[in-house]
């Protein structure tokens, strides 16, 4: 389980990583743009990636190019969600993603709605309820809905799209490289565009933050997958330790290392969150 906890950790500090962005004067769209070069030599070096083994299929070719999109886009939303709403309703609305991927499943991939489903599903929705109310400032607050619910669905998305590309046959860790090439061009072709606009000068510090966020982003998916290695055959274990654990951490970081306010209810979604995460990996 050493895996699974360095996963969790791991995950967690990208969180961290955007939550203090903003007050060190990062550049987010350079960070993440150096995050995917980091990410791509670590897929080579560490995972003997390449990405030809990925487009062979015509297949896996549009949702290799919507996860070049939607990879670097949910960085910037995960950005935006944690300094408005703090880490543990981003990371809860993170880990929560899986009941959209689920829903797909049986609605548009032939998976079977089984009692279970439905029920982690349900669970899942009040935990999301829960977990963004903010009495104090009432639930509609503006901007305090729309951010982790985009979290929520990007990740879905991109679990989506990923399940399509494995069902063409692409390796994972091929399909990982070739959607962080395609997220890198696009993510450069904005850092460029807007220094060569002065929106944005390119600096130092934003491309060194972007090497920490890209060690951080690929040493969660490395130990995630080095986990379901040392566990072939409990893949759920594997899968709830890792989301449950998310949310935990996230939630004691959040609430303790960045006095984020939670009220009752909001606890009370994060223990539904934890249920629906177990019903969902029928555990």
């Amino acid at each position: 389980m050493i895996y699974i906890l360095l996963a969790v950790a791991f995950s967690v500090a990208v969180s961290v990583l955007l939550k203090v962005a903003r007050s060190r004067g990062i550049d987010i769209v350079q960070a993440v743009a150096t995050n995917y070069i980091v990410a791509a030599l670590l897929a080579v070096l560490l995972l003997g990636a390449t990405p030809e083994a990925a487009i062979e299929a015509k297949a896996t070719w549009t949702p290799l190019v919507l996860l070049g999109v939607l990879l670097p886009a949910i960085f910037l939303v995960l950005a935006r969600s944690v300094r408005s709403v703090g880490i543990v309703r981003t990371d809860v609305a993170q880990r929560l993603s899986l009941f959209v991927s689920l829903f797909a499943a049986f609605a548009f991939l032939g998976d079977t709605l089984t009692q279970a489903k439905a029920l982690g599903i349900a669970l899942a929705l009040a935990a999301v309820l829960c977990v963004l109310w903010r009495p104090e400032r009432g639930a509609t607050e503006r901007g305090g809905w729309a951010a982790p619910l985009a979290v929520l669905a990007g990740f879905g998305a991109i679990d989506i799209c990923f399940k399509l590309v494995a069902q063409a046959g692409a390796p994972f860790a091929s399909a990982l490289l070739a959607s962080f090439l395609i997220a890198m061009v696009l993510c450069w072709i904005a850092v460029l565009v807007r220094a060569a606009t002065r929106a944005a000068p390119v600096t130092a510090r934003s491309l060194g933050f972007g090497v920490l966020l890209g060690a951080a982003n690929f040493a969660n998916i490395l130990f995630y997958v080095r986990g379901h290695q040392a566990l072939p055959n409990n893949p759920a274990l594997v899968f709830a330790s890792m989301n449950v654990g998310v949310v935990v951490i996230g939630t004691l970081v959040g609430a303790f290392g960045f006095k984020e306010r939670l009220a009752p209810v909001n606890w009370l979604g994060i223990v539904l969150a934890i249920g629906a995460i177990m019903v969902m990996t029928n555990l």
